[in-house]
């Protein structure tokens, strides 16, 4: 009974706020004041507040409310602790399966410097034939590597 005639009256005062900005000939502002002064007076009438009332003033809802911001709770710790990596350094089942890697894991083997060189294996042995002297050839190339520090 309450919320009600407190909302009612929220109400009544903003139509009246509406009111005096139409005057001043702000017709925008003014619809918009009204819009959100009709807004209390409709949650009443559909029965809302009557809901919300009964909702709030009842210890289950609240133990409901807690059980809820456990969860989360407990969720995102499991998440921030996953993120750390604390999970992933412990050493995996041994199973068909590969071990799944975690987002934001450190990489689990670096990769040799030579590992990035081509490999000419078979493609490199064809009819061609070799220059006496190979080395003759790439050494501006070297020359300008060694310089980057590559």
């Amino acid at each position: 009974m309450l919320a009600e005639t407190i909302c009612s009256a929220v109400s009544a005062a903003g139509l009246g706020l509406a009111a005096v900005t139409a005057y001043r000939k702000r017709f925008l502002a003014a619809t918009r004041i009204a819009a959100y002064a009709l807004v209390p007076v409709a949650l009443v009438m559909t029965g809302f507040v009557e809901w919300v009332s009964g909702m709030v003033f009842n210890p289950t809802v609240w133990a409901g409310f807690g059980l809820l911001g456990l969860s989360w709770l407990l969720f995102m710790t499991t998440r921030a602790v996953e993120r750390r990596g604390a999970g992933a350094s412990e050493k995996p089942v041994k199973s068909g399966k590969p071990a799944k890697k975690v987002k934001g894991s450190p990489v689990g083997e670096a990769v040799a410097p030579t590992a990035s060189a081509p490999s000419l294996g078979a493609a490199g042995t064809g009819a061609r034939p070799q220059s006496a002297a190979p080395a003759d050839d790439f050494s501006d190339i070297e020359a300008i590597l060694k310089k980057h520090g590559i």
